[in-house]
């Protein structure tokens, strides 16, 4: 079998344009990164793009410049960042504060089940990636990270060097929820499960 391995360097598409001049490979990436919930490597954008790694390059640098106001008259509230060997738009430090207290005013429903028990694993299993949190619950938990991350209640703790996953923890937020003072106050997990404890063989 031959696997074929694309060079960033590489400027011949093998799949054909998807989008086509450098306006449209631009506008393109930039809705991706706009829905993206991990850093994408330049090859994952490309391929999702359909165009060459150095087309998508050169659109990521434009839209950093523009993002921080170099090539137009408004620096963005958001900026385009490299973390982790891949890219991924946020929220510039400077609104956190009012995003968060805008986020808050919008989401005064409770929790579903699928929100409590994500938290929970990140409550004991913290630091942890969204892959180890899935497959703990043996199910996708993206929705459920975007949920939490946006009720601020867990924040990204770092991202892996290696694989470039971001692992997450709980705030000072769900502390104050749970009018506890730290995590230790947490009661012990074992009398809480009811079939097992698959993946929790390390948690107190």
């Amino acid at each position: 079998m031959t696997v074929e391995l694309i060079d960033e360097t590489d400027t011949d598409d093998p799949h054909g344009d998807k989008v086509g001049p450098a306006a449209d490979i631009r506008r393109a990436l930039e809705a991706i990164l706009m829905v993206a919930d991990e850093p994408q490597s330049l090859v994952n954008l490309a391929t999702a793009l359909g165009a060459p790694v150095a087309a998508v390059r050169q659109a990521i640098d434009s839209l950093v410049e523009d993002f921080d106001g170099v090539t137009s008259s408004v620096r963005r509230g958001f900026e385009l960042r490299e973390v982790g060997g891949g890219w991924r738009i946020y929220v510039r430090s400077d609104y956190d504060s009012v995003v968060g207290d805008f986020v808050m005013t919008q989401n005064p429903s409770r929790l579903s089940q699928a929100a409590l028990e994500t938290l929970a694993v990140i409550a004991y299993k913290q630091p942890i990636s969204r892959g180890a949190i899935a497959s703990i619950r043996a199910v996708n938990v993206d929705s459920v990270v975007r949920t939490l991350l946006g009720r601020g209640l867990i924040t990204e703790a770092f991202t892996d060097a290696e694989t470039g996953a971001i692992n997450y923890q709980t705030t000072d937020l769900l502390l104050g929820q749970l009018a506890i003072n730290s995590l230790d106050e947490l009661p012990h997990i074992s009398p809480l499960l009811a079939d097992g404890a698959d993946g929790f063989d390390d948690v107190r």
